[in-house]
């Protein structure tokens, strides 16, 4: 993964603490990546769309995880130990955002904030060394993993599923474990969930996140 260095100035977004209580920065603009570079720089990332404009978030508090803080349960240590997973770096990006789109339109009954608007746009990205996956193989079939964009030493993790159990576990543990590697100091999970607390994650208050995003960017 190539690490991207952003010059963070002048830019086209409102400052992030001026977010109303859900989080909402903006509504409007496009996923061009000069728009989504902007964003990701200032602690703000594309969630949803509404009426056809693009709405634009900045939670407080904000999830994060420290690579050397992931927790490894029992269970999943003896997962790992079967090696039953292959894990690939950026082998098929298209692939990953593409199932995380369409679990998601199965779980959520055709609802997704994952249009394709935002696959073309995170695929150009990709294309452009800037958004990475992780793919989780078994038996020579990708049955995991997730996507983010990296931005200096942050990685902002987008999306991730699974069609078999722990995959996307997997996927999580080994871009912790092999971190140093890809210069990474600090993930970005944005939404908290009980999945991922129970995995090391914790939250922190928006101004504690955009101050290390300047010191990490």
């Amino acid at each position: 993964m190539n690490q991207q260095i952003i010059n963070k100035t002048n830019s086209i977004f409102p400052d992030p603490n001026s977010a109303d209580e859900n989080g909402l920065v903006a509504i409007g603009g496009n996923l061009e990546t000069g728009t989504l570079l902007d964003a990701y720089s200032n602690g703000i990332f594309p969630w949803s769309v509404v009426d056809g404009k693009i709405c634009w978030f900045s939670p407080d508090p904000r999830l994060i995880l420290l690579p050397e803080n992931i927790v490894i349960s029992q269970s999943m240590k003896k997962v790992l130990k079967k090696n039953q997973f292959k894990i690939t770096i950026d082998a098929s990006f298209k692939t990953v955002i593409a199932e995380c789109r369409n679990i998601r339109l199965n779980e959520y009954d055709g609802g997704t904030w994952i249009l394709l608007e935002f696959q073309n746009a995170y695929t150009k990205l990709h294309q452009n060394g800037i958004a990475h996956s992780v793919e989780v193989w078994m038996n020579d079939e990708i049955v995991g993993g997730l996507y983010g964009v990296q931005l200096g030493k942050v990685f902002f993790g987008e999306s991730m599923f699974s069609y078999k159990s722990n995959a996307s576990k997997a996927a999580l543990i080994f871009l912790c474990e092999n971190s140093l590697e890809y210069g990474i100091e600090l993930m970005d999970c944005q939404q908290t969930t009980s999945h991922l607390l129970s995995m090391g994650a914790h939250e922190i208050s928006r101004k504690q996140f955009l101050k290390l995003l300047n010191e990490l960017i």
